[in-house]
């Protein structure tokens, strides 16, 4: 039996000399290149990503946040029309709803833009500065201003034509306020080129670089104050940079101390609009008691007053009041005038009615009877006088301009007011509501002074052409914001209410000046 054979196959390896070791050692020294080469890429194209989308997040950042500011001002729109919606309501409705000067159910946080997301939700606050006791301005409410708290600057120059040195009087009133600025202001504004004793007219103002000249005429802004020799900036606008009518922590500080009504600049004190409705409280004409014809003034007194009434007012306009010496006729009975007779007298304010007497003439009678008013002080004037102011007037016009609402001006405005003494304006401050939570009709007229014997008769004639209860123009404060606070815009806005709807006077867009506000003072949902 024959053994097979195993053959052994020996593979033989190739023989590796020197060159290839070298080429293999290159060859992997350029894939680690390569391969680093590679990661500096990727890095690259990572901090490339990173810096596009950090960039790209800061553009979409920003759109959004140029969208919401932009959004914010329609808040502030919605806010205004919301306001004239609200005025455009009767006297009796405002109040039944809380009225306009501290009513954070109709001014605070009012929802104009609802979102799923609570933090995008849009918001308008109306803001103003409150009133202390002592007749300055501290701290903030929800409500509007009324702009009749507030020296009209543009009827000053009538004043001082009806009642010379009137218009310095009460320019004097404000703090800090000197002779010289004075009368510049009234030259400024006056219709002739006469300076003033120190005061400057276009001579001086022609001479200056730039030349200018003085308006000589109305002011459509505050601002333009800074035109007239004398008046800065820290006069006119105090240390109140960011125009929210208070003096906050560091502009406190940059006041240097000084008092506070003097802080917040005369431009807190000033305005360009006040004025009044001349209508009654339903909105009606008042009676024009100086209307030309006499048949016409009767059927009109007739409808509200009784016979009574409407004979003694006639009979004044017609003969003027009695100043003999005897005694008016008790126990008379209504006769009748010739209303065909031309009037002798016109009435300078309604006021002149109160504690009259006049001697009349009636058809048909032999000897002329004199009568007593059926509004006199004898008989108390709680009831009679509020009937004759709210029918009654000697304004022809629809409106009544500048007059000073002394139940919520500042105590630096009533000091200046012809006839205001620093007693009676204490005596004022004290006993007015700033908020009324009362029905007393003699309230709502400025003769409430008299009623309540803060002053007699006859200085309540001599207050009257100044001074009333409440205006009918407001100025609005209004910030729109969103809940998350990253963007609000505010804007100041003057609505005149005197005509059939109101209307916008004045519109300043202060979203370029610091909020001034917390968003925890506007409100938002996030706190209820």
């Amino acid at each position: 039996m024959s053994r097979a054979r195993k053959s052994i196959s020996i593979r033989r390896h190739p023989q590796t000399n020197a060159s290839d070791l070298e080429n293999g050692a290159v060859r992997r020294r350029k894939r680690g290149v390569v391969l680093l080469m590679v990661l500096v890429v990727i890095v690259g194209l990572a901090f490339s990503s990173y810096a596009f989308t950090t960039v790209m997040q800061a553009e979409q950042d920003a759109a959004q946040m140029t969208s919401r500011r932009i959004q914010s001002r329609y808040l502030v729109d919605s806010g205004v029309e919301a306001a004239r919606l609200f005025l455009s309501q009767t006297d009796a409705a405002i109040m039944e709803q809380g009225g306009v000067y501290n009513n954070a159910t109709q001014f605070q946080s009012l929802i104009v833009f609802t979102d799923s997301d609570e933090q995008l939700q849009g918001y308008a606050t109306f803001m103003a500065p409150a009133m202390d006791d002592l007749g300055m301005q501290n701290g903030f409410r929800y409500g509007l201003t009324d702009e009749s708290t507030k020296l009209n600057l543009n009827v000053l120059p009538t004043l001082d034509q009806q009642a010379p040195g009137v218009a310095v009087q009460l320019l004097l009133a404000l703090p800090g306020m000197t002779d010289e600025v004075a009368d510049c202001i009234l030259d400024y504004i006056d219709a002739d080129d006469e300076p003033r004793d120190y005061g400057v007219e276009v001579e001086y103002y022609s001479g200056l670089s730039p030349p200018y000249a003085p308006t000589n005429g109305p002011l459509e802004s505050i601002e333009e104050l800074l035109m007239v020799r004398g008046v800065t900036p820290e006069l006119l606008f105090g240390y109140d940079d960011n125009h929210n009518g208070v003096i906050d922590g560091n502009e406190s500080s940059a006041s240097g101390g000084i008092s506070p009504d003097m802080a917040l600049g005369w431009a807190n004190y000033l305005t360009l609009w006040s004025k009044e409705r001349n209508y009654t409280a339903e909105g009606l004409p008042r009676i024009y008691l100086n209307q030309p014809d006499m048949q016409t003034l009767y059927d009109e007194l007739s409808t509200v007053f009784s016979g009574e009434w409407a004979n003694f007012i006639v009979g004044m306009r017609i003969y003027g009041p009695y100043t003999g010496d005897d005694e008016p006729n008790a126990g008379v009975l209504p006769g009748v005038l010739d209303l065909t007779q031309e009037p002798t007298y016109d009435f300078n304010q309604v006021l002149d009615i109160v504690d009259a007497v006049v001697e009349v003439q009636f058809e048909g009678v032999d000897d002329p009877v004199i009568l007593s008013s059926p509004v006199r002080s004898e008989l108390g004037l709680g009831l009679s006088l509020p009937m004759l102011l709210e029918n009654c007037t000697t304004v022809p016009a629809d409106a009544i301009p500048g007059r000073v609402n002394i139940a919520q001006c500042p105590r630096a405005v009533m000091l200046g007011i012809p006839g205001m003494t620093e007693e009676l304006a204490d005596t004022i401050i004290d006993r007015r509501e700033l908020e009324r939570d009362d029905e007393d009709p003699n309230r709502d007229f400025e003769t409430w002074l008299l009623v309540e014997g803060l002053v007699d008769l006859s200085t309540m004639r001599s207050l009257m052409p100044f001074v009333c209860v409440g205006g009918d123009v407001y100025r609005a404060e209004i910030v729109g914001y969103y809940n998350d606070g990253m963007a609000a815009s505010r804007a100041e806005v003057v609505i005149d209410r005197t005509g059939a709807f109101p209307r916008i006077v004045f519109w300043r867009d202060k979203s370029h000046l610091p909020l001034g506000y917390d968003i925890e003072a506007l409100g938002t949902s996030l706190q209820q």
